[in-house]
């Protein structure tokens, strides 16, 4: 029975944490010890599990934590109106009614991207989307865009990661992303998928970070390359009006 209650105290502690982020965007670890009146030993344990879990990231530069992507993940099964997956679907489905295609917005987690926000095609060949959908960061436009964008330590744990794909060469790779960040997008042709193109471009909140991606995906006998390129200003005028809802 003691240890019950030691079990559910964990977690009531946890949960505590997470509420210190509804009033704050980053906290560190003294603001969130003091916040919610427990020793910093302790704080620090409960934060090393969430970080772990991906319910809180960290800022090595900072030393100070945000809520991580598996809230994001947990969102799109609410019917909340306030987070961007939602507050940025009117603005996904103009897009999808001017282009067509399938409309996505992925967000990175580690090396890994998710998409958050999917709507799709409305034509009879079309690809679908899955929203929560886990996806690597080697291959893909919405792929290059995050890793273009990046930081330093996190594309170097990109590239040195042991589940790099061997057909994937990390020199051309670099190359790639060094011609997003100038161009202002990223294009793939059957990178990921047989018969599918895509282009994307990043979305960058009103704190100058890039904090998503936005993609338009369908067959490649609609998506020529160069339709891709004729579309991404069309995807960055969409992505520069989402960018000022977000902070």
């Amino acid at each position: 029975m003691e240890d019950r209650k030691l079990t559910v105290r964990a977690v009531e502690r946890a949960l505590d944490i997470l509420l210190c982020f509804t009033q704050e965007r980053d906290l560190g670890l003294t603001e969130i010890a003091s916040r919610i009146d427990l020793h910093k030993s302790t704080v620090h344990r409960l934060l090393t599990t969430l970080e772990e879990r991906g319910f809180l990231l960290r800022n090595p530069a900072t030393e100070k934590y945000r809520l991580g992507i598996r809230i994001w993940e947990l969102s799109t099964h609410l019917p909340a109106f306030d987070e961007p997956a939602a507050l940025l679907l009117p603005a996904m489905e103009r897009l999808r009614d001017r282009l067509g295609e399938t409309v996505s917005l992925y967000l990175r987690d580690g090396i890994e991207r998710v998409r958050i926000q999917a709507v799709q095609s409305q034509q009879a060949i079309r690809r679908v989307a899955q929203i929560g959908a886990r996806l690597p960061l080697s291959v893909g436009a919405s792929s290059k865009v995050l890793a273009a964008y990046a930081p330093p330590e996190a594309l170097s744990q990109l590239l040195e990661s042991p589940s790099w794909p061997d057909a994937v060469d990390r020199g051309q790779y670099r190359e790639q992303l060094l011609e997003i960040i100038r161009q202002g997008y990223a294009t793939s042709f059957e990178e990921r998928e047989p018969g599918a193109a895509a282009v994307a471009v990043p979305v960058t909140g009103r704190s100058g970070h890039v904090v998503a991606a936005l993609s338009l995906s369908g067959p490649v006998n609609r998506l020529s390359r160069e339709t891709l390129v004729d579309y991404a200003a069309v995807l960055s005028e969409a992505a520069a009006e989402m960018g000022m809802m977000l902070p």
